[in-house]
């Protein structure tokens, strides 16, 4: 049983704090975004409209991208929420939640009050992992269980009790039944080098086929891989098993690919605004310290060689940073930590910067000129207003602990309050516009409507209606780009929004 202390009541309340900040602020006010946040929410919507709790679809058609848990998370959330925006991202928050404060009491138990707050503090304030807490995607439930399976194969490790191995294989079954095969390779290899390193090879195999861990594991997940097995068949094989998971390795997988060195921006752009501190994380001095190393450089050597790269990829060894980061414990508010952190908030001072740089994709450039209203002296005022607190934070005479504190509570808040509002707006809100305009008048929601030219599954959960990408005929409304327009031969406006148009076909 976790005992608080004195010091954890501070330390706690800053964390909760931060956890509202950077999780929940704003989740319920921000259109979804596409791809991912619009095909789990659709897919989610979907499950709860057909009553089958079992296979999931997109649109009418099979999704097997990712197992169970998180639909019916999603589902129980919007259950007691309504199918809205906070409805479908509660689950995401909560759990990012979880594994902040896991990470808390885990280091706590191995060191003290202090590093277990920047360890956490360091989680819950980077870019990355407020992105993935405030998403409706099953990121934030799969670190949490990787994170939760790891601290306990440590703590194993440390006291040879076996209760630590059953609750191991516990998470390591919950992640299972949220993302598949990489909740236990992740435990599985990383496990294997440590103890092999350690010379306790012996202990690592007796551990792995630990017959008690094992019946757990397989009590968490064979339920529904087998019941899915037994409804879809070689569909499930191919679909989960082959193209979501081997293929993703082996190939690049629907164009997200990169070179050997994808992740070195990601991992400088991700762990914003406390990059540098990354410095500081090698020495190793401890066993404790070479565990979170190998846990960390795995992930991310593992994954720089895997043909399919997506950034979010890299976070499954985020854990072992931001506890590296901690144990550092020398932290100096510098302006070289800072200045990344002012250049990406010039990045997101457009239209601005847009005059003077030239972007080929002509989709994005009209969606930059039609959202002229949304970078409006508000938005600049806050962006600029961030950059110059940030820059006066060194002048202030506290100490660098507390800088690094305002730091990251800045840093959240206009990311959360002025950047990710603002970029909903300009690309999601017109797609949320349409649908609820089709779907307030009976007469245009009662016709086929299509997509063409554009993948938005986001469309068709405000829409709360299936939308096929299936061609179109005379007399259905389509949902497309207005860059697409030249394609479509006879037909009429109904309605523009943003870089978006609803036409229907003659």
């Amino acid at each position: 049983m976790i005992k608080l202390k004195d010091n954890d009541f501070l330390y706690i309340t800053l964390l909760l704090l931060a956890v509202y900040v950077s999780f929940f602020y704003n989740i319920g006010s921000i259109a979804l975004f596409d791809l991912d946040e619009g095909a789990f929410s659709e897919a989610t919507r979907e499950m709860i409209a057909s009553g089958n709790f079992l296979t999931t679809y997109l649109d009418g058609n099979l999704r097997f991208d990712k197992p169970i848990l998180i639909y019916w998370l999603q589902a129980l959330s919007v259950h007691f929420f309504g199918l809205n925006e906070f409805g479908v991202r509660f689950p995401s928050a909560v759990f990012a939640s979880f594994w902040a404060f896991g990470i808390y009491f885990f280091v706590r138990y191995f060191h003290n009050e202090k590093k277990a707050f920047w360890a956490s503090f360091f989680m819950i304030m980077s870019l990355q992992v407020s992105i993935i807490a405030d998403a409706a995607i099953a990121d934030a439930l799969l670190n949490f269980f990787i994170a939760m399976s790891m601290f306990f194969i440590y703590i194993f490790y440390e006291k040879r009790e076996n209760k630590y191995i059953y609750l191991t294989f516990l998470f390591i079954g919950l992640g299972t039944l949220t993302k598949g095969p990489v909740a236990i390779m992740i435990p599985f290899v990383v496990s294997l080098i440590f103890f092999a390193i350690e010379k306790e090879f012996k202990l690592w195999l007796k551990t792995i086929l630990n017959p008690i861990g094992i019946l757990i594991f397989l009590a968490v997940t064979l339920p529904w891989y087998s019941m899915e097995y037994m409804d879809q068949g070689q569909k499930f094989i191919d679909g989960f098993f082959l193209k979501n998971n081997i293929n993703r390795f082996s190939g690049s997988l629907e164009h997200h690919s990169g070179t050997i060195f994808y992740f070195i921006p990601v991992l400088i752009i991700g762990m914003m605004p406390f990059t540098l501190q990354i410095l500081k994380a090698f020495k190793i001095d401890s066993t404790f310290k070479k565990f979170m190393i190998i846990w960390f450089g795995f992930v991310f050597l593992f994954f720089s060689f895997s043909g399919t790269k997506l950034p979010h990829y890299v976070i499954y060894g985020y854990t072992g940073m931001f506890i590296l980061m901690a144990l550092a414990d020398s932290f100096k508010y510098k302006y070289m930590a800072i200045l990344p952190l002012i250049l990406l908030f010039l990045l997101f001072l457009f239209p601005i910067v847009d005059e003077y740089i030239t972007i080929k994709d002509k989709f994005f450039n009209l969606m930059m000129k039609e959202s002229g209203q949304s970078f409006d002296i508000f938005y600049r005022a806050g962006i600029f207003g961030a950059m110059a607190i940030i820059i006066g934070i060194g002048f202030l005479k506290i100490s660098e602990n507390k800088k690094l504190i305002l730091l990251g509570f800045v840093f959240i808040f206009t990311l959360n309050g002025v950047i990710m509002p603002t970029v909903a707006n300009i690309k999601q809100q017109p797609i949320k516009n349409i649908a609820l305009f089709i779907k307030s008048d009976s007469t245009l929601y009662k016709k086929d409507i299509k997509m063409e030219g554009i993948d938005t599954p986001t469309f068709s959960f405000y829409l709360r209606k299936i939308v096929k990408r299936d061609g179109y005929k005379s007399g259905d409304l389509v949902f497309t780009k207005l860059t697409e327009l030249n394609k479509f031969k006879n037909y009429k406006l109904i309605k523009q929004d943003g870089a978006y148009a609803l036409l229907e076909i003659h």
